[in-house]
């Protein structure tokens, strides 16, 4: 796996029909994983660990002051011009 968690604005990752994008504030997962009681599954399970270790590795880092919460950018629905 190669994803460093809040390390750019542009990486990502694919496993099954789960995302996860990389952010600079943020790592977002959206999607479905279906973690399946085969090789396959122990695969997914796996590289899903070693993703969440990395983030919780990279937060709990020495020296890293985070703050309560993080505010991400609101977003506005506009009305469709085309239909």
């Amino acid at each position: 796996m190669s994803f460093t968690p809040y390390a750019d604005e542009a990486s990502a990752l694919q496993i099954g029909d789960l995302t996860i994008e990389n952010r600079l504030n943020r790592v977002a997962l959206f999607g479905s994983l279906d973690l399946t009681r085969d090789k396959a599954g122990l695969q997914h399970a796996k590289t899903l660990r070693d993703l969440l270790a990395a983030v919780v590795t990279e937060l709990e880092r020495p020296g890293t002051e985070l703050p309560e919460a993080t505010k991400t950018a609101s977003i506005d629905t506009v009305k469709n011009p085309f239909g």
